[in-house]
């Protein structure tokens, strides 16, 4: 049995970028190259783009061009106190979701554990 490839939470995309934006303004190739390190592997550019854009929309975040000495000018995003407050939401949930997950986990490697839970 083929099993399919882990898929990341919905919206994780979202909140990794809020938490990227967090810390400083960044910019979409500068934020491709840091979701690495929270656990997001490179994929598409346009995906990021369009997340991006996206969470614009929704007042999630907010962009600016910048003139950048070294090349052509960006589009720099910061994140309002929306996202703030949406990705504290989201980390409240994940949170939740973790101790779910460690339990079924738990049950799951050991089933003798169900019976007496």
């Amino acid at each position: 049995m083929i099993r399919p490839e882990p898929i990341l939470p919905r919206n994780f995309l979202q909140a990794a970028l809020l938490r990227l934006l967090g810390n400083d303004p960044g910019y979409g190739y500068e934020l491709r190259n840091q979701l690495t390190t929270l656990g997001v592997a490179k994929g598409d550019f346009g995906q990021l783009y369009r997340t991006l854009r996206a969470m614009e929309k929704s007042g999630l975040v907010l962009s600016c061009w910048e003139n950048s000495e070294s090349g052509p000018s960006r589009r720099t995003y910061h994140v309002t106190d929306k996202g703030r407050a949406q990705l504290a939401a989201w980390v409240d949930g994940m949170m939740i979701g973790v101790r779910v997950m460690e339990r079924f986990l738990t049950l799951t490697a050991d089933p003798g554990r169900a019976a007496s839970a």
